[in-house]
């Protein structure tokens, strides 16, 4: 059975100056039109009365709007970027009702928020835009004209949508939806390829049969980022100085971000190369962040960006992924005897090696690796669902 997956896409781009200021006025007027449906909604709710539906609401902001004084330079950009913000107020609406009645996993959604003007904007065309890729491979965008890509490698298929983002670091970038085949990996013997993870701080991950070193990209750069942080706390406020130093902390943090992206990237499509089966201890990553003095180590890791990338790989090229419960005691668990003897509490986080009752000596997380492994066995072999 070919399952069919929605894939993103991303590049760098190099607008114009004038392209850039094309690409400004998008990223104001789809910021002004979904705060005007955002004000419309929220009057109407107060007043006690029904909330204006999508095709209300644009005819309200777009068509009316645009016949106005106030609001005739929405006219200037592309009506499907417009209608883009629109949906995404939607979405946004239908996410957070969704949310409230307990329909929707995960953490609580809070309603929509009105939208400032931020260091990181983002405007989306889709097919109904009829962007196109021309034949010199550059992005033909609506009243933008033709962009430069740089492309690192081909499209599987046509783009179905495409997001053009600004980051704080002034970079911009093209975002294409696909939609591709899922591409399953060939099957490997299961009892000598699975492995459990054991995230953590002093080694990143524990697999079966190596470690993934803690590459701690914001410790490296800590020293850089506080000499621009600094300066930028001298400059006066509005400046040019400002602006300049506010970019320099922006490209520190872009720096660092890109450099965990691309090790979190890697090591996962090594692991779903290598195993044919994944059982990762589910973590409370913002209750152990929040909980102590390591919480910028934690946030330094990203472990629940690496566990989301390593669960989506697994399902596109065909590995077992399974969330092993979190109160599973990994750590104290003796993987020779069974016995709860290990080491507990807060102070048992700094003993990395301990000797059970029964005489065998373990490294703490070998043995935590070890016990996570067989826990997951037992999940998928008795079919209970994974936390």
């Amino acid at each position: 059975m070919v399952i069919t997956v929605k894939l993103r896409y991303q590049f760098r781009v190099y607008p114009s100056p004038s392209q850039q200021h094309e690409l400004a006025k998008a990223f104001g007027c789809a910021r002004v039109v979904w705060n005007d449906a955002l004000r419309i909604r929220q009057d109407a709710y107060k007043q006690g009365k029904p909330v204006p539906s999508i095709t209300a609401l644009a005819k309200s902001v777009l068509t009316e709007a645009k016949e106005t004084p106030e609001r005739a330079w929405l006219g200037e950009v592309s009506a499907v970027v417009l209608q883009s913000s629109l949906r995404d107020l939607q979405a946004a609406h239908s996410n957070f009702f969704s949310s409230k009645r307990g329909a929707r996993k995960g953490p609580k959604i809070g309603p929509p928020r009105f939208k400032k003007k931020t260091s990181r904007q983002a405007v989306r065309f889709t097919k109904a835009a009829r962007f196109s890729i021309t034949t010199d491979g550059s992005l033909r965008l609506p009243k933008i004209g033709d962009v430069s890509v740089r492309w690192s490698r081909e499209l599987p298929s046509d783009p179905s949508s495409v997001t053009i983002i600004k980051d704080a670091a002034g970079r911009f970038f093209a975002s294409f939806v696909i939609e591709a085949d899922d591409n399953p990996l060939p099957e490997l013997d299961i009892e000598e390829t699975d492995t459990g993870i054991d995230l953590g701080l002093s080694s990143y991950a524990v697999l079966r049969g190596r470690k993934i070193a803690s590459p701690k990209f914001f410790r490296r750069q800590e020293k850089k980022l506080k000499r621009t942080q600094r300066k930028l706390s001298r400059c006066l406020k509005g400046s040019n100085n400002r602006r300049k130093a506010k970019l320099a902390v922006a490209k520190v943090h872009a720096r660092i971000a890109d450099q965990r992206r691309d090790f979190i990237e890697q090591e996962t499509t090594r692991i779903v190369r290598e195993s044919q089966a994944v059982y990762v201890e589910d973590l409370n990553v913002k209750g152990i962040a929040c909980s102590g003095r390591f919480g910028k180590s934690v946030h330094d890791q990203a472990l629940g960006m690496f566990t989301r990338t390593l669960e989506a790989k697994c399902a596109r090229y065909g590995r077992t992924f399974v969330r092993v419960n979190r109160f599973f005691p990994s750590t104290q668990l003796c993987s020779h005897c069974g016995s709860l003897s290990g080491p507990k509490g807060r102070e048992g986080l700094r003993i990395r090696t301990w000797t059970c009752d029964c005489g065998t000596t373990h490294d703490r997380d070998q043995n935590a690796e070890h016990n996570l492994r067989f826990e997951g066995r037992s999940i998928v072999a008795e079919g209970r669902p994974d936390t």
